[in-house]
């Protein structure tokens, strides 16, 4: 039976922030920003969106009525949970208006969790073959102003339905998987922001790329050429370009040393427009090789996942006959749309977020355009409310 990702969509604010000018009121040369870490914008999240809005904003996209009453589990991906108790999955459900015999959990560690929750879904189908599985990569990433990981904020969310005999990806059944106990990146229960010690972490990703990846072409029999793509999460677009160099930079074959680099760069255009996703980065990626059109079927992709503290892990998937009538334009063409934001007015939305507090909160929401949002706090319990 093929097991795969039958639909995917994606959300994001309607506010960014240009990386030239956060590279000038930091005074920094804007080329380390652009060139140096590959970003172009930062997407400046409201105060009246979070894990939960953006989530439900996404796969507001994808879940119809049919869906609402077929999907029978619900895996929320995130590093931003909103309660340390009741689970992100369980406000989307309420949110969407999904059937209430639909089961749901939220996973957590680091940028992992949408992947661990992809991995759950396969088996989840395989045993009850008429089953859809939404799921959801929902993150902020903050750091904090004025830090040395301000240049990789971003967020967002993205929403994929598994599904038996799916219309865009087949997932195959193998995978190389690693963990080990580090702390090269990581948040307390005390803070909002993360800690991250930036080069660590960046070696260490290569370092779990390049030996999930020889695991798996052990595991498998494969051999690097029988991928027409190897994609990343991409906690800022340069980071991907180092790891896919690390496997190919001893090749004799230019020809696939070409045609990998050029789909790379397919796949990064979409991360490199809104920043760090955390939990949804790898599939904004896959998302935006998707949306360029350059595959055909049975293209074998390559995916490498990666959350901080660690745990990384390489799969592989094939593209279904058929696939370029499932992504379409207007899927993203609301990038198109955002609202440039000055320097100054991204740091007082950043300020404004309501923080772990007991008194109540009232968020800017009349200002935002999503359709689901955050009115603020009332009594330690978030109001969350669809506006449009």
């Amino acid at each position: 039976m093929k097991i795969g990702i039958d639909k995917m969509s994606f959300f994001t604010s309607d506010l960014y922030l240009p990386m030239e000018d956060l590279a000038k009121a930091r005074n920094e040369d804007p080329n380390k920003y652009l060139i140096g870490i590959g970003q172009s914008k930062q997407a400046v999240i409201r105060n009246s969106q979070d894990s939960v809005t953006l989530a439900a904003n996404a796969a507001l996209k994808i879940v119809d009525d049919n869906e609402k009453e077929k999907i029978d589990l619900i895996l929320f991906g995130t590093e931003s949970g909103v309660d340390n108790s009741k689970s992100g999955a369980i406000y989307l459900q309420s949110l969407l208006g999904i059937n209430s015999s639909a089961s749901g959990v939220e996973l957590k560690q680091a940028c992992f969790g949408l992947t661990a929750g992809i991995q759950m879904a396969m088996g989840h189908i395989a045993l009850h073959p008429e089953s859809r599985v939404l799921l959801v990569g929902s993150d902020i990433a903050r750091y904090g102003i004025g830090t040395l990981g301000e240049k990789t904020q971003g967020g967002g969310a993205v929403a994929i339905i598994m599904s038996a005999n799916p219309h865009l990806l087949e997932i195959g059944t193998q995978s190389a998987h690693l963990t080990k106990d580090i702390m090269d990146f990581w948040r307390p229960l005390n803070r909002s922001e993360a800690l991250v010690d930036g080069k660590y972490s960046s070696a260490e990703f290569i370092n779990f790329f390049k030996e999930t990846f020889e695991n798996y072409l052990e595991k498998t029999g494969e051999e690097i050429d029988k991928f027409t793509a190897l994609i990343f999460h991409l906690p800022y677009t340069k980071m991907g370009l180092k790891a896919l160099r690390s496997v190919i930079e001893d090749l004799d074959n230019d020809d696939l040393k070409e045609s990998l680099l050029e789909h790379f760069e397919e796949s990064r255009y979409l991360n490199r427009e809104v920043g760090n996703l955390y939990t949804g980065s790898l599939y904004l990626s896959l998302l935006s090789l998707l949306h360029a059109r350059n595959l055909k079927a049975g293209d074998q992709i390559g995916l490498f996942s990666y959350g901080s503290g660690a745990e990384g892990e390489f799969y592989s998937a094939k593209v279904v006959e058929g696939y370029e009538k499932y992504v379409t334009d207007e899927e993203i063409a609301f990038l198109d749309q955002r609202t440039s934001v000055s320097v100054a007015e991204y740091e007082q939305i950043y300020r404004s977020f309501m923080r772990p507090q007991t008194a109540d909160y009232r968020t800017e929401f009349e200002n935002d355009p999503a359709p689901f949002v955050l009115k603020g706090q009332q009594q330690q319990q978030r109001i969350y409310e669809k506006v449009n």
